[in-house]
């Protein structure tokens, strides 16, 4: 086997009886009409190889200052068949480019328009950083919170922010710029809606996911409210504690489980304002 680590690690070689029923698995997926239509868009949208591994190399230099620990890992890119997206592990990449191609692609993730417009080139970079802060994203692992969720998602955002320092917002989120220009401008409201409903120490999960997960909005604060609105509070409320405590370093943030610790020590306060960056 050419690449054993691909192959045990992402194509999980041990579910296989032997490496000729892998090799064929792999033959079907190459010989596939469509995948190969499919294959030839990739690599039309992401010709410029060069770009993409500029851009990585700049995240892991990021990463690496912060976390002189990290290792950068070898990286592969692959038409998966759209079976998926992206592998992150200490000792590998796997970029599934087919899932990126974008609007023009014959073959798109079967996932709804709200998460499926955050499957084009530019949201690599920002999906890679976010699945690299898991493994510095410490959190307790009991009594979780409607906050402890949303600083964990704010953390992961601010991590991201901070190693790929020239992507806009909108990209890091995954919001529409109309989406991200609201919430701005209505920082206020969203705020008190979480206050007013008492709903930062809730426990439920049914109710923190409502605010946290994927939604194509959310209505209990207003039918314009995108989803995820918990994570964006979350990430102000960690940029404001940061800019509170600029001697705090990346990795002492990302190392700290007590959500209400940074919340309290961040002084946050919104005020409506405009989209910012």
């Amino acid at each position: 086997m050419e690449h054993p680590l691909f192959a045990n690690q992402f194509l999980q070689r041990r579910q296989f009886p032997s490496d000729g029923m892998l090799a064929a698995t792999l033959t079907r997926l190459a010989t596939n009409p469509g995948l190969q239509q499919l294959g030839r868009q990739t690599d039309s949208i992401f010709q410029d190889s060069e770009m993409l591994k500029n851009g990585l190399e700049g995240m892991f230099k990021h990463i690496r200052y912060n976390f002189p620990d990290f290792r950068v890992p070898p990286v592969k890119t692959f038409v998966s068949g759209l079976s998926q997206d992206m592998f992150v592990n200490d000792s590998l990449m796997v970029l599934g480019l087919d899932f990126f191609v974008g609007d023009k692609a014959k073959y798109r993730p079967n996932v709804p328009e709200y998460i499926l417009r955050r499957y084009r080139p530019e949201y690599v970079l920002p999906t890679a950083a976010l699945a690299i802060s898991s493994k510095y994203n410490k959190k307790e692992l009991t009594n979780q919170t409607m906050l402890g969720e949303m600083v964990q998602y704010g953390k992961s955002l601010y991590f991201a922010e901070r190693v790929l320092p020239c992507t806009a917002d909108s990209l890091l989120i995954g919001y529409t710029d109309k989406e991200l220009q609201g919430v701005y401008f209505n920082e206020g409201k969203i705020w008190a809606h979480f206050l007013d409903k008492k709903l930062l120490y809730n426990t439920a999960p049914f109710t923190v996911q409502k605010y946290v997960g994927e939604r194509p909005n959310i209505p209990e604060i207003d039918k314009t409210c995108p989803g995820r609105i918990g994570a964006w509070v979350g990430w102000q409320i960690v940029r404001k504690y940061m800019a509170e405590h600029p001697n705090v370093t990346l990795a002492q943030l990302m190392a700290d489980k007590n959500p209400q610790h940074i919340l309290t020590e961040s002084h946050y306060r919104p005020r409506p304002r405009r989209a910012e960056r």
